[in-house]
């Protein structure tokens, strides 16, 4: 492992993490960074120092296999909605839709990462379990969730093994770690947007990685996404190029490619920095995220397009790549954020010079376990557009708190 000194980021990164990377024995160097953390005078400097190790440190293999997993997840999802069936949805016990393609997405990506990456500890923090399949009744979705994932096995060909129903019970069941702020854990929702992938629409196979509670690197597999731009005006066409992969690590940038496969392409947040000029992002189910206080943001912006709503973080996707200029969340009073649902779509935009915060202008904390805790949503954008974004966000919480 080198030392980058031209590289550097700024992560409130604790001073014992040096001693939690692997094959990393610099005591002279561990102890010249505990010396100085000692002296209030020097521990500025040596939280400096140290982020700048923690950004050079190199994630290529765990992209290497993101990119895989993800890829080969998003294969399954394409079969099944294909030939969707009524009875591949389920209803989980919290009544939302699940089905067969979520379950065998989260068994395929437990098991490619876990073959990948044999020679370190496994944790994933992931959306589904295995409690329902268990139940009576189930075995014929067992048997075809057990059948999709190794049918994409065999299509990939570098695996000579078939899983048995146990073996994905148990895979799906990798899921249950609660993550947290020390050591890594993969982040995965095997689809987020289940609702736009039973209309057919926008999802995405969503996987990141933390590490000592940090996001680390992203995937995001969107395969109804268009190659091209996406907005208010875009007018899907048959030869349009469909199915998009972006992935990103830390203090590397993001990339974009067909999932089906093509070079890999730097991909930069829109340079716009007036309001009036952008356009924004919102989730399509009005569920999900309070529309009248997005409406309400956009006035004050002088924003003239109309919003573009659509599942899933695909629209981080195309956030990352310039479609949009802004994406607002609100979620409803007493809806509570997962981690899953942002991890991947976060680094994909911040490493593509976006930013991304809570209504208040926080950083969003991956290192609380599986939620996060909030102030009120989520909004994102580029550099020059945070500032006016922040203070149109709060005028119309105070109004909207104030008219209630």
């Amino acid at each position: 492992m080198s030392i980058n000194c031209f590289r550097s980021i700024t992560l409130p990164t604790p001073i014992h993490l040096l001693s939690s990377i692997p094959n990393f024995t610099h005591k002279p160097f561990l102890s010249f960074l505990n010396k100085t953390s000692s002296s209030s005078s020097s521990s500025s400097s040596s939280s400096f120092v140290l982020a700048r190790l923690v950004s050079s440190m190199s994630y290529d293999k765990e992209l290497a296999a993101a990119k895989k997993a993800a890829s080969l997840a998003a294969r399954l999802c394409q079969k099944v909605q294909s030939a969707l069936l009524q009875s591949d949805v389920q209803t989980k016990s919290d009544r939302s839709p699940v089905t067969v393609a979520d379950y065998g997405s989260q068994a395929l990506v437990s098991f490619v990462l876990e073959r990948e990456l044999q020679s370190e500890p496994f944790s994933l923090v992931a959306e589904e379990d295995s409690g329902d399949l268990r139940k009576d009744g189930t075995q014929e979705v067992l048997e075809r969730i057990t059948k999709a994932v190794n049918d994409a096995l065999a299509s990939d060909g570098s695996y000579s093994t078939t899983l048995s129903k146990e073996d994905v019970l148990r895979a799906i069941d990798n899921g249950k770690s609660e993550g947290g702020s020390h050591g890594r854990h993969w982040v995965l929702d095997p689809i987020d947007g289940t609702k736009g992938f039973l209309r057919g629409d926008q999802y995405a196979v969503a996987l990141a990685l933390l590490d000592e509670g940090k996001v680390v690197l992203g995937v995001l597999a969107c395969p109804n996404l268009p190659l091209a731009p996406i907005g208010v005006n875009y007018q899907h066409s048959a030869c349009d190029e469909v199915g998009c992969l972006f992935f990103a690590e830390v203090g590397s940038g993001t990339y974009m490619q067909l999932l089906s496969g093509s070079s890999p392409v730097k991909v930069q947040v829109s340079a716009i920095e007036n309001s009036e000029e952008a356009s924004f992002f919102e989730s399509y189910e009005k569920a999900h995220s309070m529309h009248d206080l997005s409406s309400s943001i956009a006035k004050k912006l002088g924003v003239k397009a109309a919003p573009v709503r659509i599942d899933s973080q695909a629209k981080y996707g195309a956030l990352s790549r310039g479609d949009g200029t802004i994406y607002l969340r609100f979620p409803h009073k007493g809806y509570r954020e997962k981690i899953w649902d942002h991890a991947a779509g976060s680094i994909v935009v911040t490493e593509a010079g976006g930013v991304v915060t809570d209504a208040a202008g926080n950083p969003l904390d991956f290192s609380k376990g599986k939620f996060l805790d909030l102030e009120v949503g989520i909004i994102v954008t580029n550099q020059k557009l945070m500032p006016s974004l922040l203070r149109a966000v709060r005028e119309s919480i105070e109004e909207k708190a104030s008219s209630l």
